[in-house]
């Protein structure tokens, strides 16, 4: 794994944390416990800080980066290639594969972030929101999707894979 200091900001990873070996951290970033970063992900802190939350994961080649405190919540899954340039993302949200959450957004807790959404920037999602469209169409979450954002809040089965990687030495 990729994990590096740049001037005096170091990433604060927690011990029950896993970071691919072919994944890259750098500067001001916290990652939470039993939270996961996976291969090809980039974890930017350059700029400003980033605070990701516990049994937070951020799938295959996302890019997280931002140009001010970024706030990702617990329970949060961002999937395959997105990216998160925004300050706000709650607890319990879904980003979806290929979404892309542009300069000072906000996602309220709760919220689906479809796949190849674009949340445009300086968007405040309210949460329990469900969020579809380039650009990005806003509508309240329907009883299916909240149920499915309250049901991964335990392990949506990164928590568990991530320990058979972990395990293999990988």
């Amino acid at each position: 794994m990729t994990i590096r200091a740049v001037g005096s900001k170091s990433p604060r990873i927690a011990p029950s944390a896993w970071i691919s070996e072919a994944a890259y951290v750098v500067g001001d970033v916290e990652i939470g416990e039993n939270s996961s970063v996976w291969p090809g992900a980039v974890v930017r802190g350059d700029f400003a800080p980033i605070r990701i939350g516990s049994r937070t994961h951020i799938e295959d080649n996302c890019i997280v980066h931002t140009g001010q405190p970024l706030l990702i919540g617990d329970n949060v899954l961002v999937g395959h290639g997105a990216l998160v340039h925004g300050v706000k993302v709650g607890s319990n949200c879904l980003i979806g594969s290929q979404a892309t959450v542009l300069d000072e957004a906000e996602v309220g807790e709760f919220t689906l972030v479809a796949a190849r959404a674009l949340v445009l920037p300086r968007t405040v999602i309210e949460p329990r929101s469900f969020v579809a469209g380039a650009p990005a169409q806003i509508r309240p979450a329907s009883p299916v999707h909240i149920k499915m954002l309250e049901a991964q809040s335990g392990d949506i089965g990164y928590g568990t894979l991530m320990n058979t990687y972990r395990d293999a030495g990988l």
